[in-house]
């Protein structure tokens, strides 16, 4: 008995923290004066970079396009790391994205 309550807490527990989770969105726009051929994303203090968000796409000059964050994770605070056209790089840290609303490089 003691066993079946231990498994039904260990899955309420779970199910919560997934309802807890929701997906993010945000709005990156390039003002840069190169295309960006890769946007990753990942929860600050995560070691690795997650996938490119805009895979088999790019980001022309001065367009925008709707980011979505579907990573299951309840935070707002992340890393972004961006590749452009040129072959530069930018990272920036510690982003609070549900605050911010839209990412413009420039």
């Amino acid at each position: 008995m003691t066993r079946t309550i231990a498994l039904a807490l260990a899955l309420s527990v779970t199910i919560g923290g997934t309802a807890l989770a929701e997906d993010l969105e945000f709005t990156l726009i390039n003002g840069s004066n190169a295309d960006v051929t890769a946007f990753h994303v990942s929860h600050a203090g995560t070691s690795s970079w997650e996938e490119n968000l805009i895979a088999g796409g790019f980001l022309p000059v001065g367009n925008e396009i709707d980011i979505l964050i579907a990573d299951g994770r309840s935070t707002c605070i992340y890393d972004v790391r961006t590749e452009f056209a040129d072959g530069q790089t930018f990272e920036d840290y510690g982003l609070d994205l549900c605050q911010m609303g839209s990412y413009t490089f420039q």
